[in-house]
């Protein structure tokens, strides 16, 4: 289901009718589920993908076969949207889409996103990179951890988290995800331990942020989004926690007040019920989307 259905898109393809240019921007390819729809349902669009992750490039090329012609895949950050549309010639494009969720599949890869099996820390979306997660959890000092894990991570027990990482890591090196799981599950009280929320959520998104440099690439790519859409065009941003939604409201603000954009969600759209029962992944997920004026 969620293969075929990726997250809000009943919402998203309502708002991309209103959209009469013909270069829509998937920022995020990730398997290409968007991307399908958009190709799909919008036979006079031509679409570019963009991703930093290759196997999700390969991916989505696999999904969008039928619709050769009509797209470009690039391996790329969109955080360089300038970059990716200069080397295809084009000035502006009429919508962009950031979905900023990890994907499922990179979920049930071993890259050491998921604390569910037991996988190397590593975290990057980008292979090519050096900086994985299991240098942050074994490198950086007691201090930075516990500022990264109480800031990105929104997390109460920060402090005994990375008091326990330092503390482990001088016996033995922490390698895995389970390892590091364990450890995370042991600072919380035991009636706390089997809430609906797995213990280890908020520190591994944590870490994963700073392996990725996520929020930096999110305002920078927004920002480059605002510039080259072209007028009338929409930006749409899925979020997926209150750090991301942050950085996404207060640019959508800041750009309003400077009246290049017109705010269309007064409050982010949320998934229904019924798309929460048949994804349950998508039940964070926040969508605001802007128009270009």
């Amino acid at each position: 289901m969620i293969e075929h259905y990726p997250i809000l898109h009943k919402e998203i393809l309502e708002f991309a009718k209103t959209v009469e240019g013909k270069i829509f921007v998937d920022a995020t390819v990730g398997g290409g589920g968007h991307s399908y729809l958009f190709l799909k349902n919008f036979p006079d669009k031509f679409l570019i993908g963009i991703d930093r992750d290759d196997f999700a490039i390969e991916k989505a090329k696999e999904r969008l076969k039928e619709f050769e012609g009509r797209y470009i895949l690039i391996k790329e950050s969109f955080k360089n949207l300038d970059k990716v549309l200069k080397s295809q010639n084009i000035d502006k494009a009429s919508l962009f889409l950031f979905d900023l969720g990890v994907s499922t599949f990179q979920l049930k890869m071993e890259r050491g996103f998921s604390f569910q099996r037991e996988e190397f820390l590593d975290m990057r979306m980008d292979k090519s990179q050096e900086l994985t997660a299991y240098d942050v959890v074994n490198y950086y000092t007691e201090q930075q951890l516990y500022k990264i894990i109480k800031d990105y991570g929104e997390e109460k027990f920060a402090k005994c988290i990375s008091k326990k990482i330092a503390w482990q890591r001088k016996i033995k090196k922490i390698e895995t995800t389970k390892e590091l799981a364990d450890l995370i599950v042991s600072c919380y009280p035991p009636k706390l331990r089997y809430g609906r929320i797995h213990p280890a959520t908020k520190t591994f998104q944590a870490i994963r942020i700073v392996v990725n440099d996520e929020l930096s690439q999110i305002e920078e790519g927004i920002k480059k989004a605002i510039q080259l859409i072209e007028k009338n065009g929409l930006i749409m941003v899925i979020s997926f926690h209150s750090l991301e939604d942050r950085i996404v409201k207060n640019l959508f603000k800041s750009y309003k007040e400077l009246k290049k954009i017109e705010i269309l969600t007064k409050k982010p759209i949320t998934p229904t019920e019924e798309e929460i029962k048949e994804n349950p992944p998508s039940r964070s997920a926040k969508l605001r989307i802007a128009r270009e004026i």
